[in-house]
C-alpha cells in the first residue's frame, strides 16, 4: 500500500480531508494535477501585484474558517462593511452605521435604503441571524427570487444593493439559488468583515497544505480511480498507486471523469485586473452598479473595487490595483477589454486610457449551483472504498469546501475503522 487513503485534488476540500484524516492517525497521500495547491483558490503575482483567480474574499465569520483556519497568521486585510452604489451620475456609500459612523447619516437617508425594504429584510433574515438552524433544518425551501418577493422585499434595497451584490457572490444573477442558503450566506456577512490575506487568497490552501506530514504530489493527475480486492487503485501518468480508500475532491467540472456521478451545474465569472493611474477614490468598499432602469448594472461590470485600498499588500508601494468582475451567464459576460475600460471609466468617473491590464481570468466553473433543496447533502460513496466530496456536496463557498473535507474524513475513518 502507498497510503491508507489517497485524496485526489488539492483544493480546499481535498486538503482539509487529508489534514483531518492525518489528525485521526491515517496516512493520507494527496495528488494534484496542477503546479500548486488551491484548486479554484489561486493567486497570480504579476509585476508585484497579487491577482486572485476570480474575485474572492475570506469571511472569518464562516464557522469552518473560525474553527479550522489560523486567521491571524493570514494577516487578513478587511473590506469595509458596506458598499458604494453607483446610480447614474451619483455614487452613495452605504455602510454599517456602527462600524463606519462617518457614513451613518448618508446611509440612513439614502433612497437605496427605504424603511419598508429594511423592515422586510429584517423579517426575512432575522430568524437566521439569531438561529442559523432555522435555515439549515428548514423543511421547505424555494428560490431566492420567490422568497424575497413573498417577503415584500421588492424595492430599491433589493434592486440596487442586494441583487447586484449577491450576483457577484453567487456568480449568478438569475435569483434561482436556494433562499435558505442565501440566508446563511448573508448571516456570515452580517457577523464578519471579509478580507484578503496579505499574501493573496492562495495563502489559505497553502496553510492547509503546510499542516500535512507528506507533501502534496503536484503535476500528478489521477486518470482513473477503481476499486480492487485490497482497496483502491489510482492510475496516474507516473504509474499506479494503491490505498485502502480514496477521496475524490476534484473541481465539480471533473467529477464525472473519475466517478460514476453527473457533473454538477456551475456558474462562472471573469475578473479583470488593472494597474490604475491616478488614485480611484472608493475607500475599502466594493462598488456596485445600479444604473440600469429597474435595477442592475448598465454595463458588463457587476462589481469592482480598488483592491489596493483594501489590501495594500496586493500592490507595490504607491501603485493602485483595480479588479472588475463580469458574469459569464450574462450576454455581455465575455465583454472585451475596451468595453470593460469604458464601463470602468463610467463607474469611477475618470479616464482609464492609461490603465494597464495585468491579467484577465475567465473562471468558467467558479461555483457550483445551489438550487433549492437540502443545503448540505454530504459526501457520497460511489463504491465500498471511493468517496466523492467537495463544495458541490455541501454549500458553494469556502465554508462548504472546508466542511466537505471534514465530513469526508469522518466518513472514511468510520469505514476503515469498521473494516
Amino acid at each position: 500500500m502507498d497510503a491508507d487513503v489517497i485524496v485526489v485534488g488539492a483544493g480546499l476540500a481535498g486538503l482539509q480531508s487529508a489534514r483531518r484524516l492525518q489528525d485521526q492517525g491515517f496516512d493520507a497521500l494527496v495528488l494534484e494535477g496542477s503546479d500548486a495547491v488551491g484548486g479554484r483558490v489561486r493567486t497570480d503575482v504579476v509585476d508585484g501585484f497579487r491577482c486572485d483567480r476570480g474575485f474572492q474574499v475570506l469571511n472569518p465569520a464562516y464557522p469552518a474558517v473560525d474553527r479550522w483556519i489560523d486567521v491571524p497568521a493570514l494577516e487578513l486585510q478587511r473590506f469595509g462593511v458596506g458598499a458604494i452604489v453607483r446610480d447614474g451620475r451619483s455614487a452613495t456609500t452605504l455602510a454599517h452605521p456602527l462600524r463606519h459612523p462617518q457614513h451613518a447619516l448618508r446611509t440612513l437617508a439614502s433612497r437605496h435604503v427605504p424603511l419598508r425594504d429594511v423592515a422586510a429584510l429584517a423579517r426575512w433574515l432575522g430568524p437566521t441571524l439569531l438561529r442559523p438552524q432555522t435555515a439549515t433544518r428548514a423543511a421547505t425551501d424555494e428560490t431566492l427570487r420567490a422568497s424575497l418577493d413573498a417577503a415584500g422585499l421588492t424595492g430599491r434595497l433589493r434592486r440596487d444593493v442586494l441583487d447586484p451584490f449577491l450576483a457577484g457572490v453567487l456568480a449568478d444573477s438569475g435569483g434561482d439559488a436556494s433562499a435558505n442558503y442565501v440566508r446563511l450566506l448573508l448571516r456570515s456577512f452580517a457577523l464578519g468583515a471579509p478580507g484578503l490575506p496579505s499574501r493573496g487568497m492562495q495563502a489559505l490552501p497553502e496553510q492547509l497544505a503546510a499542516g500535512l506530514h507528506t507533501a502534496v504530489r503536484l503535476r500528478t493527475a489521477a486518470r482513473e480511480v477503481r476499486e480492487v480486492s485490497s482497496g483502491v487503485e489510482v492510475a496516474t501518468d507516473a504509474g499506479s498507486l494503491r490505498a485502502r480508500a480514496a477521496v475524490i475532491a476534484v473541481g465539480p467540472q471533473h467529477v464525472a471523469e473519475l466517478a460514476s456521478l453527473p457533473a454538477p451545474a456551475t456558474h462562472g465569472l471573469t475578473t479583470w485586473w488593472f494597474r490604475a493611474t491616478g488614485q480611484p477614490r472608493t475607500g475599502p468598499f466594493l462598488l456596485l452598479d445600479a444604473s440600469r432602469p429597474g435595477g442592475g448594472p448598465a454595463g458588463p461590470i457587476w462589481n469592482t473595487a480598488v483592491i489596493s485600498r483594501v489590501a495594500p499588500s496586493y500592490a507595490p508601494p504607491g501603485e493602485h490595483l483595480v479588479q472588475a468582475t463580469t458574469l459569464l451567464g450574462e450576454p455581455d459576460g465575455r465583454a472585451d477589454e475596451q468595453a470593460v475600460r469604458r464601463d470602468l471609466a463610467r463607474l469611477y468617473g475618470t479616464s482609464t486610457t492609461r490603465w494597464e491590464v495585468l491579467t484577465h481570468h475567465v473562471v468558467t466553473h467558479t461555483l457550483p449551483a445551489q438550487p433549492p433543496g437540502p443545503i448540505a447533502r454530504g459526501p457520497v460513496w460511489t463504491g465500498e472504498r471511493v468517496l466523492v466530496t467537495g463544495d458541490h456536496r455541501e454549500t458553494a463557498s469556502i465554508q462548504g469546501a472546508l466542511a466537505a473535507g471534514v465530513h469526508a474524513s469522518r466518513a472514511v475513518a468510520a469505514r476503515l475503522g469498521l473494516a
